[in-house]
């Protein structure tokens, strides 16, 4: 009885430290708040965080990343990711923070083209041109979404409807976009799309970017390259004008790390039309859909590195030439000129009126897939 006894305890203490084990194991999840409400309905705001402290802010409405938290060189942790601290701002006043662009990101001249032998007129919203989608475009809509937790990464699924005809675009257009923060401080965004119907689509995110920190001040000490030896230049609407042209020796030329600064105010024609930097370069690549190193930032008095690696063909470079310090961000300092900088991964502008650009047609039996990768880190 006495040997029963003791075996019954041993197993008790064995069960008792089994327990605790599991109960002290740290437990992934992605966190879920409510961040406000959208025509009658709750809107929510994800955190993905991996064990190196990066974090992650995600909102449904707009599929906006409202805040990216890196370390510096140092171990110190800022937001470098422009936005608001609350949804009402993003509704009322927001020149697309973060946010997921579609169904055609960046310009479509004379909000209009020809599919099929069929014309489409869509929704002006940028002069008598369509600028990332129309009025009422994937960046103020409420997604559906699901939070997806894998061995190193954290994922947020993120998908929308977009109906035949919504913005004048054809085709009922499903659209699934993924955010994954790894641990290896990456983050990955994939697009997925398909169609009943031929149309046109053109994904990006449109995040603004201070490695300094949101609500810091300019951009203009950030060190760039851009891995194109071309770009295509613009009229004074900033549509493209069809020609590919090279860098070499321009303002353009970002071949080499150089500070935005350096050239920003040029007298240059293109510069002028842009107030600065807001054109698509042409990566260097042989194969359009490969993964590719498009982008690498340095902020050198902290040290944080961004680099750029995408599937896409182009990216545009946009120094933040519209911000005019009307904007109080969440640092509650205003944002004035270029204090962001955006570098959207993507087809080039009005390529569905320039048949020499690549094609961003989808028929019913293709799939659209894209991904671009920001890799984090400190030099």
């Amino acid at each position: 009885m006495t040997l029963f006894l003791r075996s019954m305890t041993i197993l008790a203490i064995l069960f008792l430290f089994s327990g605790c084990e599991k109960a002290t194991a740290p437990e992934k999840k992605i966190l879920k708040e409510t961040f406000g409400e959208f025509e009658g309905e709750e809107v929510d705001i994800y955190t993905l965080k991996n064990t190196n402290g990066v974090e992650i802010k995600i909102t449904n409405y707009g599929g906006i990343v409202t805040s990216i938290r890196l370390p510096d060189r140092n171990g110190k942790f800022d937001d470098v990711a422009l936005g608001y601290d609350n949804l009402q701002d993003y509704i009322n006043n927001s020149p697309y923070f973060g946010c997921i662009v579609g169904r055609y990101g960046n310009r479509i001249g004379n909000a209009r083209f020809i599919l099929g032998g069929e014309e489409y007129t869509l929704n002006k919203n940028d002069g008598e041109n369509s600028l990332h989608g129309g009025i009422k475009g994937f960046d103020k809509v409420l997604w559906n979404t699901e939070p997806v937790i894998g061995e190193d990464s954290q994922s947020l699924k993120l998908t929308y409807l977009s109906k035949d005809g919504e913005e004048g675009f054809p085709g009922n257009l499903s659209v699934t976009v993924t955010y994954t923060l790894t641990e290896d401080n990456s983050f990955i965004i994939d697009y997925l799309a398909a169609t009943d119907e031929p149309t046109i689509v053109n994904l990006t995110n449109h995040t603004y970017w201070n490695l300094a920190g949101e609500g810091s001040g300019d951009i203009l000490k950030h060190e760039l390259m851009l891995n194109a030896d071309s770009f295509t230049p613009v009229d004074q609407g900033l549509i493209p004008t069809g020609e590919i042209r090279s860098v070499k020796n321009t303002p353009m030329d970002f071949t080499k790390p150089t500070a935005i600064g350096d050239r920003i105010d040029s007298d240059d024609e293109q510069l002028k039309f842009g107030k600065g930097y807001d054109h698509n370069w042409v990566l260097n690549s042989n194969e359009s859909d490969e993964l590719k190193l498009a982008a690498a930032v340095y902020e050198p008095v902290n040290g944080r590195f961004m680099e750029i690696l995408t599937t896409e063909p182009g990216i545009q470079f946009y120094s933040g030439n519209f911000l005019d310090g009307s904007i109080t961000g969440k640092s509650g300092r205003a944002y004035g000129f270029r204090n962001g900088f955006c570098l959207e991964t993507q087809h080039f502008p009005d390529s569905p009126n320039k048949p020499e650009f690549p094609s961003v047609a989808l028929s019913p039996d293709e799939t659209y897939k894209t991904t671009t990768i920001h890799k984090f880190s400190v030099r």
